[in-house]
């Protein structure tokens, strides 16, 4: 470990005239939003005065926190629990006399134990600006998350002195960071910027394109390109944004776009094309990259995210600098709460083949609440499968080798990609300190609703080219009891919905370019004639709830305690089904259930019920259906047992089929088909009528409230009123007409469903398994218990 000074050029594409590149820079909030504080300082800080004059802001606070006479304070005072520093810009924070705040935060610790797996650096280099009079002590942590101090630096200057001091990676096998502590132990102390650095020959940055997806957000989309205008010198790094509007609300229709787009300038380019769905709007955007032969990396992003721009530069620098090509992706922070670490790394489980946390890791944690220092598992490196496409950065290199996404759709496309990736020698690393704010996924109903075609039929087709167990694993059985869970709880859409899924799994790989383009269509269709899937925004909208008998003894519906209860409690529900139901259920429903509360085994003890969605915009009136539950039994009985039968084929004729299905080509052609004419100019009028009711849908935290099922509306091939509610035959449904100009979308491919293991029912007169464990904490208990 050596103490230095040294003076270097800032900036992210700087070329380092000393052969040193800057890996992590020490940052503030962007916004001033105090519930994300605590991911970037760790202490008592506040926002402070906005000033464009970062120095005279600086200067101004030094004035006021030592003497009032804006000459400094001889000597130390101590602190008292109203003194808070300030940030003062987004590299510097004021400290006052007395006053202590670290940076071993989300944003600002620097994560060593993945640059010592991961990259060519061998040795970091921390470098500090500071003035004032302040002690700077440095610290890392190991796997264990064993704190341990390292140094500690003395500065007393009126003016900005820099020092650095090189620390080793050797101890960061296992994982750990390193960060310090800033302590104003004399007069007020200012950091004007900290930074890490390493010596390294690849001193000129690669260069990304940003690829984001959209569907009728555009506000949201906007205030993304906003903000990527005014992320400064981190568009160094970027070569071009281009959008993929596969919605009907375009975002050049939007009255903030033009000021957006002159602040980008030729970086941002939009391409419409008709709905593809999240697979396909980033295959795309992963073609012209290639095709333009300008950039390094694609960096994908959602649409619906809020992006902390550093991470761009981080996710770059970092893939600059690893051992060989690697995918580089950030993580899942709540929108909602965003202050929780929603999702930190996720792996797939190989025998359910069903995604869950990296081993070691936890969803959702609170980082205001418990934070990086007294959080052991967060210094232990986590390695994962795959990282989800709410933010990821791919080498063009990689897409030349392996391929673009599978036509998916929506679904298992980012997770498919990172398993193609592994089985090709390329990593997937998800990087702490990149990260963006996306909606969680238990408010979203993605394992109930349309949507859930997409989950299973793209689970199947991905477990029968990587599985490594025979037939799947558990995987079938398991889908089978999630059937049966869904047909007990009344949710009959749902599991129509699986059932097509796997008649589409079984006709091979061939479908899948071609259903890209039709398949919402089918799907807006089916639902339409399933009277779960009819949703209204008011509990008035339905009769009045009448139970026409109490409760036996006036007890509620108690859980089942153990296996015994579970198979016992299904059972039961399955010899409901042979009674008929009367006309009073049909008239009324029998009660109302949260979305909290609806599980299958409080369901099946209903006739009919109001259940409301996961984010508690809109309810359902499920009604019990003994003639259709009867049948999606046999159906799903007699597909599960074929498709067990032609496992190992279709496995064979998947994997043969792949570097087809995902080549440039096959994708040109699905492109082309889903070209969209120039569209209309919209009236003022128009305009301003969409973005009113953009705004009223999306005022709770600034995100477009896209109703899941309304997402649906506009699909190619949809019916335009309710079709009867037909018993379908097992046979595939018949393919719907090419698309239209547009379709109503899906939210795009990152978001992930809870796992689908928990509370599964036992099917009737099968066998039940031993209940696999809750990999995903907290599930959304109307389904059972995902990411990627």
């Amino acid at each position: 470990m050596s103490d230095t000074t040294d003076t270097a050029a800032d900036g992210p594409a700087a070329a380092a005239t000393d052969g040193l590149r800057v890996l992590h820079r020490v940052i503030m909030p962007a916004e001033r939003d105090l519930d994300v504080l605590r991911l970037y300082v760790d202490g008592n800080a506040v926002f402070g005065r906005r000033s464009v004059d970062l120095a005279g802001a600086a200067e101004q606070v030094l004035a006021e926190q030592d003497t009032g006479t804006g000459r400094p304070a001889a000597g130390y005072r101590p602190s008292s629990k109203d003194d808070s520093a300030e940030i003062i810009g987004r590299r510097s924070i004021v400290v006052p006399s007395g006053a202590r705040v670290s940076f071993c935060s989300y944003f600002n610790a620097f994560p060593a134990g993945y640059w010592r797996r991961w990259s060519t650096v061998e040795t970091v280099r921390l470098r500090l600006a500071v003035r004032g009079e302040a002690t700077v002590l440095i610290y890392r942590s190991t796997g264990k998350g064993h704190l341990e101090r390292i140094k500690a630096l003395q500065f007393d200057s009126d003016t900005s002195v820099e020092r650095s001091v090189d620390l080793p990676l050797a101890p960061f096998i296992d994982g750990g960071w390193y960060w310090f502590d800033i302590i104003a132990d004399g007069r007020t102390a200012v950091l004007d910027r900290a930074e890490w650095c390493a010596a390294t020959e690849r001193t000129t940055p690669g260069t990304a394109t940003i690829g984001i997806t959209t569907f009728n957000r555009p506000k949201f989309c906007v205030e993304q390109l906003v903000a990527l205008a005014g992320a400064g010198d981190v568009l160094d790094v970027v070569d071009e944004i281009i959008v993929v509007d596969q919605g009907t609300d375009r975002i050049e229709d939007h009255p903030d776009f033009p000021a957006a787009a002159a602040a980008l300038g030729d970086r941002l380019r939009v391409i419409d094309q008709a709905n593809l769905g999240g697979s396909g709007g980033f295959a795309r955007a992963m073609h012209e990259t290639v095709e333009a032969g300008r950039s390094t990396y694609t960096l994908l992003l959602d649409d619906d995210v809020i992006l902390e721009p550093e991470g761009i530069v981080r996710a770059v620098t970092f893939a600059d600098l690893a051992r060989g090509p690697m995918i580089v992706g950030g993580h899942m922070l709540d929108l909602y709460n965003r202050s929780v670490l929603h999702v930190f790394g996720e792996t797939i489980a190989r025998y359910r083949w069903w995604m869950e946390p990296a081993p070691n890791t936890f969803l959702g944690h609170d980082l205001a609440h418990t934070p990086l220092r007294h959080t052991p598992w967060l210094h232990r490196r986590a390695d994962v499968d795959y990282n989800a496409w709410w933010m990821c950065l791919i080498p063009v290199d990689v897409i030349r080798k392996i391929g673009l996404s599978l036509p998916f759709f929506i679904k298992w496309d980012d997770i498919e990609y990172g398993l193609r990736a592994k089985e090709a020698g390329i990593p997937t690393v998800s990087l702490p300190g990149a990260a963006v704010w996306h909606v969680p996924w238990h408010s979203k109903d993605v394992m109930t609703d349309w949507q859930a075609y997409f989950t299973e039929r793209n689970r199947i087709v991905t477990a029968l080219v990587y599985s490594p167990y025979e037939r799947g694993g558990n995987m079938l059985k398991e889908s089978l009891f999630i059937t049966i869970k869904h047909a007990l709880a009344m949710q009959y859409s749902t599991a129509e919905l699986m059932l097509l899924a796997i008649e589409d799994a079984l006709k091979g790989p061939d479908d899948l370019h071609p259903s890209i383009v039709t398949k919402m269509g089918e799907l807006r269709e089916l639902r339409a004639g399933f009277i779960d899937a009819r949703a209204e925004s008011d509990l008035d909208a339905f009769p009045a709830v009448r139970r026409r008998k109490p409760p036996r003894k006036g007890r509620g519906v108690a859980p089942p305690k153990d296996r015994k209860a579970m198979i016992r409690t299904a059972l039961l529900g399955a010899a409901r089904q042979l009674k008929p139901v009367d006309q009073h259920p049909r008239t009324h429903p029998e009660a109302v259930v949260p979305h909290v509360d609806q599980t299958w085994w409080l369901l099946t003890k209903f006739d009919s019920a109001l259940v409301s969605s996961a984010d508690g915009t809109k309810v359902a009136w499920y009604q019990r259906d003994p003639r259709r539950f009867w049948s999606l039994i046999r159906r799903a009985n007699a597909l599960h047992a074929r498709l067990m039968k032609d496992w190992d084929s279709l496995s064979a004729r998947y994997r043969a089929a792949l570097p087809e299905l995902t080549a440039p080509e096959a994708w040109r052609a699905t492109f082309a088909k889903a070209d969209k004419p120039a569209p209309a100019a919209k009236s003022a009028a128009a305009v301003k009528a969409a973005a009113a009711v953009e705004a009223a849908t999306s005022a709770r935290v600034d995100v477009p409230a896209v109703s899941l099922d309304s997402a649906a509306d506009a699909a190619p091939g949809a019916s335009p009123s309710p079709v009867p509610e037909p018993e379908r035959p097992a046979s595939p449904m018949s393919e719907q007409p090419a698309p239209p100009a547009a379709e109503r979308s899906v939210p795009p491919a990152a978001e992930r469903p809870a796992s689908p293991a928990s509370e599964q029912p036992a099917p009737p007169a099968a066998e039940q398994p031993a209940p696999p464990e809750a990999e995903r904490p907290a599930p959304p208990k109307a389904e059972s218990g995902g990411a990627g």
